[in-house]
Parts: C-alpha cells; sequence; structure tokens
C-alpha cells in the first residue's frame, strides 16, 4: 500500500499535465472505461467492442489481490467515464489510487449485480464446511474484512466494498451463472452513460449470456459424468468455492487458507491440509496459474497425491491461448481437473472453442 501512495503522489504532477478532460472524451464520441481485473476486460469487452475506449488495469497472470500503478494507467483512469470494479473487497487496493488520480466518472462494482444472498449463503457454506474438518476457513480473509471495515466512508459517501460484502467470497467471477448477471449489469450501466448504443451493448450481452448458458450446460454435463467420490478440490487458494459448488464439487481445503493469494499458511495448517487430502481420498492438488507451486508441490509429496502441473486460471486470465478469454478460463479449468480426475476425453461444443 505504501507503495501505491508513493507512486500516486509522484505522478500527481504528471497528471495535472497530461490527463484528459470530458470534453477531449466527447470528441472522441466513445466512453472511456477503466476495468481492475482481467475478467471484467472480457466482459466489457464483449459486451461493448469498439463502442468504448476501454483500459484494464490488472495485467494477464497478476494476482487480483495487489497493484501498483504506473503513471500512464492513473491518467487512463482519471480520464475515464466510468471505472468497473470487483467488488466484495478484493479491489479495496484501489482506493488511494481512485482518489489521488483524480477521478470524477461514476464507479460501479459487479458484486452489485449478483445475487448477493446465493453468495452469502455459498461463502458461509464453505467456512463452515472447512471448520468442520479443522480448516482454518478462511481466517485471513476474516482479519483483512474486520481491518478494512473500520475504515471510513470514501468522499463520496459510499460505505467501502468490505463494509458490504464481508461475508462475500470476491471470486465472484468463478461462477458463470453469476457472470451472466454481471454482463446484464454491466450492459445496463454502459446504456445509461451512452444511450446512442444501449441496443448494441444490450444486444451482445443478451448473445453473451447465451454463451454463458451453454458453458455452464456443457459444464454441468461432464461432471455428471464423474464418480462423486472423486469430486474433492484441493488448489491454491479459496477461489473458486462458486464453480464447485454449483457443480457439487467438495472444497477440501487450499494450500493458502485464505481468499488473498499473498497471505502465508502455518506450519499447523499445512498438515491440518495434509491430513485432510489423505482422509478425504483428495485425487491431486491442483495449481493457480498466479501463485507459486512451491508450497502446492510441497503439500502433494506429503499427502502422497500428484500436483497438476497445468495451471488452474481462477485470479486472472492468461496473456494468450485459450485461457485468455474467460469462456476459455472455465473450459481449460474444467478440462484440467477432468483429467486429473481419470476423464481425459473431454469433448468441448464447436461454438465454445
Amino acid at each position: 500500500m505504501k507503495k501505491i501512495i508513493t507512486m500516486v503522489a509522484g505522478a500527481a504532477l504528471l497528471f495535472g499535465m497530461t490527463g484528459c478532460t470530458s470534453t477531449e472524451n466527447a470528441a472522441t464520441n466513445k466512453l472511456e472505461v477503466t476495468v481492475s481485473t482481467t475478467q471484467i476486460n472480457d466482459f466489457v469487452s464483449q459486451i461493448a467492442g469498439d463502442k468504448v475506449n476501454l483500459h484494464r488495469l490488472l495485467k494477464p497472470g497478476a494476482s487480483a489481490h495487489g497493484f501498483d500503478p504506473s503513471p500512464a494507467e492513473l491518467a487512463a483512469l482519471k480520464k475515464s467515464d466510468l471505472l468497473v470494479l470487483n467488488g466484495a473487497g478484493l479491489d479495496s487496493f484501489m482506493d488511494p489510487v481512485i482518489t489521488s488520480s483524480g477521478f470524477k466518472g461514476k464507479k460501479i462494482s459487479a458484486v452489485d449485480g449478483i445475487d448477493k444472498k446465493r453468495a452469502e449463503a455459498e461463502t458461509t457454506a464453505a467456512k463452515e464446511a472447512l471448520e468442520a474438518i479443522g480448516e482454518s476457513a478462511d481466517e485471513h480473509s476474516d482479519e483483512h474484512s474486520d481491518e478494512q471495515g473500520n475504515e471510513q466512508a470514501d468522499e463520496n459517501g459510499d460505505e467501502h466494498d468490505e463494509d458490504r460484502y464481508g461475508a462475500i467470497n470476491p471470486h465472484i467471477w468463478t461462477s458463470p451463472e453469476f457472470v451472466r448477471q454481471i454482463v446484464n449489469y454491466i450492459a445496463k450501466e454502459l446504456a445509461e452513460l451512452d444511450p446512442a448504443n444501449a441496443t448494441t451493448y444490450t444486444q451482445n450481452a443478451t448473445a453473451y449470456g447465451a454463451k454463458l448458458d451453454e458453458l455452464n450446460r456443457w459444464i454441468k454435463s461432464e461432471y455428471a459424468k464423474v464418480d462423486p467420490a472423486k469430486k474433492k478440490f484441493v488448489s491454491s487458494h479459496n477461489a473458486l468455492v462458486y464453480y464447485l459448488s454449483e457443480n457439487n464439487i467438495e472444497y477440501v481445503g487450499g494450500v493458502i487458507p485464505s481468499f488473498e493469494d499473498n497471505a502465508e499458511p502455518s506450519a499447523a495448517e499445512i498438515n491440518t491440509l495434509v491430513q485432510n487430502i489423505k482422509t478425504k481420498n483428495v485425487p491431486a492438488v491442483f495449481v493457480e496459474s498466479s501463485v507459486s507451486s512451491r508450497l502446492g508441490e510441497t503439500v502433494a509429496r506429503e499427502a502422497g497425491v500428484p500436483i497438476v502441473q497445468d495451471p488452474i486460471y481462477a485470479d486472472s486470465l492468461a496473456a494468450s491461448g485459450e485461457a485468455a478469454s474467460y469462456i476459455g478460463s472455465i473450459i481449460s479449468n474444467t478440462r484440467t481437473i477432468l483429467k486429473a480426475w481419470g476423464y481425459p476425453d473431454v469433448s468441448v461444443p464447436s461454438s465454445l472453442k
């Protein structure tokens, strides 16, 4: 956080000299839109196409739990008409950046578009399940939420995301069902800011929503072939809670017992996870693309199970290839999981490729 504040302060004069005005934005006849994560970047791209100038802050392969802004990125934020965050505490590191950049546009959070009651229920159920087998159940996440929850409302009078969504695991994009809701929400916001292109946004959101529905049906049909005894999941950290819930997969634990992938597990937490893997007969340990595999390899070795080197795309999309798109990343994750569980013959519909 200190690094972020220092960079913002050092770039302040530059913004005063280079920041675009709303008049300049109007001259381009396009909305200036900044997004925080790679997934949201893809959603806006699918909805808006070339109707907006889109700026992404987090780079492919980077963790979604931290960000060091460059002067160019802060300048893009300053001139933006719309900022789309994830919410639910994931991108709270953006607070000082938003304030210091001089951003005057509209800010929305994807979490405002989803069924929050369902998200809260599934987050609670996952924590209770982990507590029942001795896992710390995201205590690092709870501490983070408590600390952030003590912060004051921002200068616009809005409460911080942690205050409103502390009970929600922030990895809402892992659920195609939630993403369909998010896409409709973003399309509505874009249409309100840019009525001239409202029909395009609505039609694109509908078309993309249909593909998400097809994706969800395909995922469920593939997991229906799996022996229920094998549907047990361990990965780098607690990121796929909604995906797992939608497909009746038991989350046994994470190498990092937190929704933040930069937290440090204790020796006791590692030992507990190893024992749970053995007790639950977990088939394999998965590694996420934005997290080092070092601890996962240790856990897998001590538990006597294989570690899957093909990455799970949780916090970020890939820079290129199939997983560079949201739908591609979910297909890749599904294929990787099924293969590790002994189901390598996965047929993907051509319409989803």
